[in-house]
């Protein structure tokens, strides 16, 4: 039965993925889109849909190297504003 419900709302999902597309960057949203957001979080996948690349930090947190970084950086006292100042091309 759980097997059942997965598929049926994985299906449900990937339905509405067209309807939700329409505010996307051409070339975005969609099926990648829907992969982007439940591997690296509804953050990236908003920016991906707006146009923005997949952050090097994203890519670490396959590996769980970016949730060590980021709870390094965390501990450290780092805000959004020094990250803006490092990083400004993903805000």
């Amino acid at each position: 039965m759980k097997k059942i419900l997965a598929i049926v709302l994985a299906m449900a999902i990937f339905a509405a993925a067209p309807a939700a597309q329409a505010k996307a960057a051409e070339g975005r949203g969609g099926i990648v889109g829907g992969l982007v957001g439940c591997c690296f979080g509804i953050r990236t996948a908003a920016a991906y849909n707006e146009g923005k690349s997949i952050n090097i930090r994203e890519w670490l947190q396959f590996i769980w190297v970016g949730y060590v970084w980021a709870a390094f950086e965390g501990y450290s006292g780092v805000t959004t504003s020094d990250l803006q100042k490092t990083e400004p091309a993903y805000f």
